[in-house]
This record gives structure tokens, sequence and C-alpha cells, in this order.
């Protein structure tokens, strides 16, 4: 490797482009205009400095042009060598005397500006090395972070009193930085990843009233991200993401110490493990420090030397070249092949590996543990000297890309003036040049992370008979080909040599040409192995029209063996997971690894699984996060489908998958909204710390765990807000404060706008809101009481069938008792019976009249007589008749416990209940199978004819008709 050495000298005698020179130009007329006495303040050296910088730095020159006095102080001292201690005690200086939360604001960014311009100045003239470079970013990032904890953490006690724990001791609040800060290698425009813990529950005292410990650092954790996060007219801190903490957004702020471990023992993921190896309590160390770092270290670094970590972090790593292919992300020096990640994957899996036996490895800093590997003989010198030279390049050049704007990218530039910056500062003479430093240091990088994490490269063709097939122009040597395999398909050769004319006249460039050329006959071999290959071939040939202009996904196909037989054997058997993967090609990345395609997620690890997948999107990033979402449910559908049309995951448990992954969603929409919402007008004032005040009930098959892999979600949104109740309540809190029923309605509105807008893989969910009160005509969200009331005083019979069907789906746990409080009382009203079996038939009559579509030899499974919805009706109308002397009936909201409990209560003959079952599985399983055959949920008559009078005999019984 190179070793680029960059000096005040070479850079300051090599002539600056013209280019720059006019973007200097700008900004020295610019600071003349604001400091008409400059010319005479400086010497000619300093004014030649000043102007360079400025024409290298748009945040610098920005900078100065609005803060001319901070120059002298820059050539005063300030650019010599960091103190790092000083900025601690100068910062906690400058906030000693500040009385409000806007002064800090200003004081805290002013501070933060002006050192950044002095380490951006002493980073572009080579002043100090890189390493030094990113230990200054770090502590002037922990100080900045601490002393505004400190400041709130003193206003705070004198409003609400200490939080102490039971024997009367303060108990702070402790800030884990993660990532680079944790690591003392922070990158100069990045966002910080903390989590916020305390050591003990208890309460507050010597305030005016006692809250818990808890409520009382939420409250303070919030102001600290604001504190640091909000954007003013002088800019932000840091851009603060804390989705790392236990349960993500959706979990608290601040878990105390017991929190924290049980979380990590219990449900802490592999990917946690690897954020916690770089966790590091900020601030002076205390014996709270040790503690918590004692705590956690059992789950960070195992007893054993453990080699599971590499497949841990082999997956994580495809996740984020998934990622790199998803967001056709280029020229990413992070994220890309051989990127500053591929270091930190390598070094990290050998601390993961062996930490829990090397004390020594259990260290945040990147540098330290890629020395101590070499000491260990872990790591032989020419690999340390290859990684460590390719990162810190890396490295220096993401430092000054996020130098020239204050803007957070791993991408190099797309412009000639930010190329022509980089390369003045890195000494070199062109973008060529540069390109090529970077290129090889990339190569290296990735050479040592295969060795090391693993990768998959494909074999060269070999002699195979496929190959000539593909090239093959003369029909008959083609078919005498196929005949010399005995292959006995007719339609084989026709199909594909038609699709290879179509495809002859695609623009699909160089690279495509050729790699479609290598994978075809490999894809071909694949195809032999089924009975008709034609059809195979037919199905494949949708999804390969989709991705020839996409070359990343051609290459994944032929350097993938697994992928290639996945997607043949799956486009085979199900016509509908081939449209999936012809309409949405990022679904191919799911196919790499066979073994984790039918590994379907767990039925409670949905959240976390989701919540793992939005932390490679920035927070801030909503159009990303909506998309990242719809990638996620539609890659979790098709392995829920692949291990459906395989027989890996038994049909009864299809709909509890599709119904949980549903659940998941809505869980992060309802976040990301509220998130949005607040960020604007601010909480309303009636909650508590934590609360949202919302809930989402879904009904029909949301509610009965049904969901098939095309329903759409039938939802009602609630809330806990009444005027009555408080009075004192009427607006938020925040800077454009709004009314609170409005601020509910605009929850609701943003959350089916999250649903429903079409992005590149497309809609979220459909949702139909008519189930709410008064239907289409009733308000989209509302109060819980009234909703209650409503239910029992104005509904009709129908809504209470629905109402069976329902099931609290997100919400605070005070919401979810008083929903089932009221869906119980209202279902267990007593009714006449005879009325009621009357309305229940007269609701089945219309429905069918205006839904059932199907040919007289044709059995539609939902509507037809015996078909699904007479199996409901029977049970809602059963729960409805006798809920009132049986309140067991109003727990259940799906049909299958709903029957077993009326045969409990022998309210329904066992021989009944069993038929009702069998037949209501056997409509289930044809419908999903038809599904993902993408044919209509329809099928001859007399397949399903004894199921079918069972059903109409038990509701002719049951509704007396």
């Amino acid at each position: 490797m190179l070793r680029i050495m960059i000096t005040m000298e070479n850079i300051s005698n090599k002539p600056l482009s013209a280019i720059i020179v006019k973007v200097a130009d700008r900004y020295w007329q610019r600071l003349n205009e604001a400091w008409p006495e400059l010319p005479s303040t400086l010497s000619q050296q300093q004014s030649d400095e000043l102007y360079r910088i400025m024409g290298l730095s748009d945040f610098v020159a920005e900078q100065l042009c609005r803060h001319p006095d901070w120059i002298s102080p820059l050539f005063n001292g300030l650019l010599d060598n960091l103190e790092r201690q000083s900025l601690d005690k100068e910062v906690h200086e400058l906030l000693e005397a500040c009385t409000s939360e806007d002064e800090v604001k200003l004081h805290l960014r002013r501070y933060r500006n002006q050192q950044m311009v002095r380490l951006a100045w002493r980073d572009f003239f080579g002043y100090v090395s890189l390493e030094d470079s990113l230990l200054d970013l770090s502590a002037l990032s922990e100080a900045l972070v601490i002393a505004g904890r400190d400041w709130l953490y003193t206003d705070m006690c004198k409003q609400l009193g200490t939080p102490c724990d039971s024997d009367g001791n303060p108990q702070p609040l402790l800030v884990l930085g993660m990532g680079k800060l944790g690591g003392r290698e922070l990158n100069f425009s990045s966002d910080i990843d903390l989590i916020f813990t305390f050591p003990e529950h208890g309460e507050t005292q010597g305030g005016r009233r006692s809250i818990a410990n808890q409520q009382f650092f939420i409250r303070m954790g919030q102001r600290l991200v604001n504190l640091l996060h909000q954007v003013t007219v002088d800019g932000f801190v840091y851009r603060v993401d804390m989705r790392l903490r236990p349960y993500g957004e959706s979990g608290p702020l601040v878990v105390s110490f017991s929190g924290l471990e049980d979380y990590y023992q219990e449900q802490g993921r592999d990917w946690e493990r690897y954020a916690m190896v770089k966790a590091r309590a900020l601030g002076p160390w205390t014996a709270y420090s040790d503690e918590l770092h004692s705590m956690l270290r059992p789950f960070v670094y195992r007893r054993y030397i453990d080699f599971s970590a590499i497949e841990s972090l082999r997956k994580m790593k495809q996740l984020i070249t998934q990622e790199v292919r998803r967001r056709q992300l280029t020229d990413n020096i992070k994220l890309g092949a051989g990127g500053i990640r591929e270091v930190e994957f390598v070094i990290q899996s050998f601390q993961l590996i062996r930490g829990g036996r090397e004390p020594s490895l259990r260290q945040q800093s990147l540098f330290a543990a890629i020395d101590t590997l070499y000491s260990l003989g872990q790591l032989e010198y020419l690999v340390v000297d290859e990684l460590k030279q390719s990162y810190l390049l890396l490295r220096r050049v993401e430092n000054l890309l996020q130098a020239i704007g204050d803007k957070q990218t791993q991408t190099l530039p797309d412009n000639g003036l930010d190329w022509y910056r980089l390369c003045h500062a890195m000494g070199m003479a062109s973008e060529a040049e540069l390109r090529t430093h970077i290129e090889s240091a990339m190569s290296k990088i990735h050479r040592h992370f295969k060795d090391t994490v693993g990768g998959h490269d494909q074999d060269e063709i070999t002699d195979l008979w496929t190959q000539d097939l593909w090239n093959v122009q003369e029909d008959d040597h083609a078919q005498s080909l196929i005949g010399e395999q005995a292959i006995e398909d007719p339609d084989l050769w026709p199909l594909l040599k038609q699709w290879r004319d179509t495809i002859a006249k695609r623009s699909i460039g160089p690279r495509g040409r050729d790699t479609l050329d290598k994978l075809m006959p490999w894809l071909l071999r694949e195809l032999i192995n089924f009975d008709s290959p034609s059809k195979a071939f037919a199905a494949v040939s949708k999804v390969l029209d989709q991705i020839l202009t996409r070359t990343t996904y051609l290459e994944l196909l032929y350097e993938n063996p697994g992928a290639r037989q996945q997607l043949v054997s799956l486009c085979q058997a199900s016509p509908w997971i081939a449209e999936q993967l012809a309409k949405f090609p990022m679904l191919l990345d799911e196919l790499i690894d066979p073994t984790q395609l039918y590994d379907t997620t767990s039925l409670d690890d949905y959240g976390s699984e989701l919540r793992q997948y939005l932390l490679r999107v920035p927070e801030e990033d909503m159009e990303q996060q909506m998309e990242v979402l719809r990638q996620f449910k539609l890659s979790q559908q098709l392995k829920i489908a692949a291990a459906d049309v395989t027989g890996v995951l038994p049909v009864s448990e299809v709909s509890e998958h599709l119904t949980l992954l549903a659940e998941a969603v809505i869980d992060q929409v309802v976040t990301q909204a509220w998130l949005q919402i607040i960020s604007r007008h601010g909480v309303p004032g009636h909650l508590e710390d934590g609360d949202m005040g919302f809930a989402v009930i879904g009904y029909g098959k949301a509610g009965g765990l049904e969901l098939g892999y095309g329903s759409d979600l039938d939802l009602v949104f609630l809330h806990n807000y009444s005027r009555e109740i408080y009075p004192e309540h009427r607006e938020t809190d925040g800077d454009r404060p709004i009314e609170i029923g409005h601020f509910y309605l605009k929850l609701a509105q943003r959350i089916l706008h999250l649903f429903s807008t079409r992005t590149t893989s497309g809609e979220l969910y459909e949702v139909d809101m008519r189930l709410r009160p008064s239907g289409s005509s009733g308000l989209l969200v509302s109060e819980i009481e009234n909703f209650g009331q409503y239910q029992k005083e104005e509904a009709w019979t129908w809504e209470h069938q629905a109402l069976v069907r329902a099931r609290f789906m997100f919400g605070a746990n005070e919401l979810s008792s008083r929903f089932s409080q009221i869906r119980s009382q209202v279902i267990e009203l007593e009714r006449d019976k005879h009325t009621l079996a009357k309305e229940v038939r007269g609701m089945r009559l219309k429905m069918r009249d205006h839904l059932l579509k199907s040919a007289p030899d044709m059995f539609d499974l939902k509507q037809s007589e015996g078909g699904i919805a007479d199996i409901e009706f029977i049970a809602q109308f059963l729960v409805l008749a006798y809920a009132h002397d049986h309140d067991e009936l109003s727990t259940w909201s799906d049909n299958l416990r709903i029957f077993e409990a009326l045969g409990e209560l022998e309210l329904l003959p066992l021989i009944d209940v069993q038929s009702l079952i069998q037949a209501y599985f056997f409509l289930r399983d044809e419908s999903h199978r038809l599904a993902l055959q993408h044919l209509p949920a329809q099928i001859l008559k007399n397949k399903v004819e004894e199921h079918a009078h069972r059903v109409m005999d038990i509701y002719r019984r049951v509704l007396q008709s």
C-alpha cells in the first residue's frame, strides 16, 4: 500500500485548480464584506491559507462568513494540537451560566461549529494524523453530549427532585456511546448512536411530588435528544439515533440496568452483540460505568471460542450487500465490497470469536484491536499492514468528503469540484489517480474479508451441454442435443429460441450480455431437472425479463448456485411467487441461502427482525424508511410462501405468520407516523411519558389471525383523549400546537399515507376503514368511550358480528384492557335469539347476492353455500346469542377457538364442531393453494360437496331457517 503523506508544505505549494479558485473568490468577497479590516490583520501566509480553506470546504467558508471573529483565534493557537481534556471543561463552563434550554442550544451549536471548523481546517491541511483527527472528533462529541446531559440533570432536579434508589442514593443517567463514537473513531459528519440507562429504580426526592426514576429519565432523555438533534438557525449539534436501544423505537427511551440485562439475556440478537462491541459509557468513569460494562460483557463475549460469530457477521454483511444492490448505491466506500464496514467486520469477527478468552481484545477501538490481533498472532503482519493502510485511506477520504459540506456521506463525488477538492487535500494529481488508490485499497480489504468472514465465488463453466444449447443456431442441432439427454419436452427449444431472439433486440449492454451468456447454461441445467422444463422456463423467463437491464441481479444468479436452484423450483411451484420475483427483483437476494429462505421467522420475532431491518436506513430518511418497510414485508411473505409451497410450514400456520408480520408492520408504521407528527406539533399534554394514547384494532382476517397473501387490512383507530376527563389539556405542547382531537386525526391520516403510498416496492397494505363507527361517513379515529357508546347504542347487528372478529393489534396496555372490556360488554349483551337469527340470515343473503359470481359447476370458497362465510356466520351468531350466559365466548376472535369453546360448553354438538373445523381448514387450505397458483378462489363443486352439505346442514339447524 502506498503511504500517502500529507503535509502543510505540499498542500500550500500546490496550485489551486480554476474551479476551486472560483469558489474561493466568492467566499473571500463575502468575508471581506463582513470584515473589511481582514487584510490588515493577517500575514500573507495566513491570508493564503484562509483563502485556500474557503475554496476547499463550503462548511468552513459558510461558518467563517457568519463568524469572522473565529479567524484570529484559529491563527493564535486553535490550529495547534487539541487538548482533548480541555473540551469537557470548556463546554461545562459555557453552560454553567445558562438559565434556559434555548441558551444551552445556542452555546452547544456555536461551540460545536467553531471546533468543527478548527478540525476540518487541520484535516484539509494535514496538520494531524487521521487517528488523531478521529480521536479529536470523538472527544468533542463526548464533551457536548455529557455537558448537555449534566446541565439537564441539574435543571430537572431543581424542578422535579433528585432520582434516588431505595437507600436515598442519587441515580445518574448513563449514556452509552455506540458505533464509532464508542470506539473513539467518529467521522466528521457522523450521526451518533446512543443508549440511555440508569442504575436502579426508585423515586425522586426533594421535588413537589415524587415521580418514578424511569419517568424522570425518560423526560430527561427526550430533552437531551432534542437538545442535540433539533435544527435551529445555528444548525444542530448531532443527529441522534436511539434505535439501538432495547426494542428500538417501540421500546422505552430509557431502561434501568436490570432492564438492559434482562433484555440482552433473554432477547439479545447477534447484531446487537456486534453493536455492543463498541459500546462505551461516555463521560467521567465511575463505579456505575464499571458495573454497566461488567453487566454487558457476558452478552458480548462468550466464555468459549465462539465461531458462530462468523456466520452472524456473514449474514449481516449479506444484508448490507442487499441494501447496496437494492438502493443501487455506487462508489460507496463504506458499504460497498471492500469498504470501511468490511474492515470492521474482519476485526470484530476476531473480537467476538476470541474476546471471551482474550481480555485484551475487549476494546472499542479498531486501531487498538487490530494491533492486539497482531501481537496475539491472530493476523500476520502483511494482513495487518494492508488492512490498516487501506482503512486509513478510506477513512481519510470519508472524513474529507464530509468536511466539504458537513454532510453525512460515504459516496464518492458526482461532480468535478468536489473531486478537485479531494485530490488537492489528498495530494493527488487527478481523480483517476485517487480512484486507483481507492480501488486498490478496497480490493485488498475485500480479499481479506473473504478470507476471514467468507464469501462464495461461482465455479467456472465446465463442459456443459447446455452451453451448446444456449449458443446453438440450427433447430435440428438443438433438438438433437435435447434428445441426447432423453428429455421429452417438444416445447422447450421453440420457447427458448423465441425468448433468445426477443432479448437479442434488448439493450442490455456488454457487461449484462456477457453475464447472461455465462448464467444461462447453468440456469438451463437447473430447468431440465423438472418434468416439464418448458413450463419451468416460461415462469423463470418472466423474472429474467425484468432483470435483464439490472446486471447486478444477473450476476447474483450467476454467482450463487443456491439462488438459481430456488428461483427455478419456486417459480415452477407457484406462479404467485414467480410474479412477486418479477415485480420486485430485490427479492432475489432472499434466494441466496436456502437454509435461511425456508427458516421462517419465529412468530414472536417479526417485530425485532423488522427493527433490525430498519436500522440500515437513516432515521430521518422517511422515503427510504417507507421503501424498507415494503421490502421487509415482501421478503418475509416470500419466505412464508416458499416454506408453504414446499411443505416446510404447515398450512395451518401460514395465516398466523402473515398476520403477525402485518402486526409488526403496523407497529412500525404507527411509530414512524407518531414521530413525524410530534416533531411538528409536540405531544398531547394528557399523556404520560412514552405513551401514545392511541390504538389500532384489527377486524376480519387481521382480527381472526387469518390473513392471506393478498389480504387487505380492516382497521379501526381509537384514542383515549376526552375533554371532559382532561379539561386542562386542550392542545399539544410543541412549537406549532394543535387541538388534541385534531392531532389524532392527523396521526391517523399519516398512518394511512404510510400504508398506501406506492414506492418502488409497491403499496405496503391496502387498508379498509369502513368498519369504523358510522362507516365511511364516520370519524377516522374515535375516542374509545365514544366507540363503546356507539357499539352499545347505535351499531347494527352486522357491526356486532364484525366485533366478534376484532382484536387489539397496537397500543398501550391501558387501552388494550379498556377495548377488551368494551368488546366483551357489547358481545355479552342479551339478545333475542329469534330476531338475531333473522338479522344474521338476512345479512348473509345480501352478501351472497352481492358477492357471489361463479359458474354453475364452480364453488366459490368464500361466498358459495357452505363456504367460509357461512362457517363464520355460524360462529358469530352463536357467540352473540350465548355470550350473555357464557362470558368465555367473548374471549376469542378466531373461528377455531370459538368453535372449540362452543363444543366445550355443549352449545354445539362435538360432531358439528369437528365438521365445521374440518371444512374450514379444507377451504382455507384450498384458498392458500389457489392464491399461490394465482388462480381465483374457486374449485369444482364435486371436490367440496361433502363439506358444503355438512356446513349448510349445521347452518340451517343453528339459524333455524
